[in-house]
C-alpha cells in the first residue's frame, strides 16, 4: 500500500486575508493621516477669503491652495498674490509639548492659529520708495505697470507715500483698491517672516477653479 501525501495549498484562506487587512487597517490610516498633515503643515495648505479686498481676482467664500515651499526657494516677488500672519501680532513662547499638541490641532483643524491670516497682493520690495495716488501706484517715482486681470482701482481709497520700504519687509495691497485695509492702513509693511506661502490656484468653487498668476 503506497502513501500518499497531501498537498497544502499555500494561499490563505479568505478569512485570513480579511483579517490581516483588518489589522494593517489602522496603520495604514495613521501613516496617510500622518502624511496628510505634515503637507498640510509644510508644502501646502487651503485658505478661506473671508472679505473683498482682492474683489475682483478673490470673491468671498473662495479657498484657495497655497504652496508654503517656495519662498524656501527665493524671496516674495511683485505682483505675487501671498497669505501672511497678523504682522503685530507678538510671539507665542510653547515648550516641545505644548508646541506638538498646538501644531497637531491646527492640523486637525480642532483649533486656530490667535494671529488672523491675511491674503494680498505684493507691490513694494524691499528698498523701495512707494506711494499711492487714487489706487494707482509709484515705484521709485515712476508709476507701476499693472495689469492683473481683477484689479479694481476705483475713485476710493487711502493716499500713500512716499515711504521707503524698511530691508526684510513687503508692502501689499488689496486688488479692490477702494475696499481694502493694507500696507496703507493698519497692517503696515509685512515682514517677511510672517509670509506663510504664495497662493498659486482657486480650488473652490469649482466653477471658479483656476491658476492666480503675477
Amino acid at each position: 500500500m503506497t502513501d500518499t501525501a497531501t498537498k497544502e495549498d499555500p494561499r490563505p484562506a479568505g478569512g485570513d486575508r480579511r483579517r490581516g487587512l483588518l489589522r494593517e487597517l489602522p496603520v495604514l490610516l495613521l501613516v496617510a493621516f500622518l502624511v496628510a498633515l505634515l503637507l498640510k503643515t509644510f508644502v501646502v495648505q487651503a485658505f478661506y477669503i473671508p472679505s473683498e479686498s482682492m474683489e475682483r481676482t478673490l470673491l468671498v467664500g473662495d479657498r484657495v491652495l497655497v504652496n508654503k515651499v517656495v519662498y524656501h526657494l527665493h524671496p516674495p516677488r511683485r505682483g505675487d498674490i501671498v497669505v501672511f500672519s497678523e504682522p503685530h501680532g507678538e510671539a507665542i513662547h510653547r515648550n516641545p509639548v505644548q508646541g506638538f499638541l498646538h501644531w497637531l490641532t491646527e492640523g486637525l483643524g480642532a483649533s486656530t492659529s490667535p494671529d488672523k491670516d491675511y491674503i494680498k497682493r505684493v507691490i513694494g520690495l524691499p528698498g523701495e520708495t512707494v506711494e499711492v495716488h487714487m489706487g494707482r501706484v509709484l515705484i521709485n517715482g515712476r508709476q507701476l505697470r499693472e495689469d492683473y486681470p481683477g484689479l479694481t482701482i476705483g475713485t476710493g481709497g487711502v493716499d500713500y507715500g512716499p515711504t521707503r520700504i524698511p530691508a526684510g519687509n513687503l508692502f501689499v495691497l488689496g486688488d479692490n483698491r477702494a475696499h481694502s485695509c493694507d500696507s496703507r492702513c493698519s497692517l503696515g509693511f509685512i515682514p517677511e517672516d510672517k509670509v506663510v506661502g504664495r497662493a498659486f490656484v482657486i480650488l473652490w468653487p469649482p466653477s471658479r477653479f483656476g491658476f492666480l498668476h503675477r
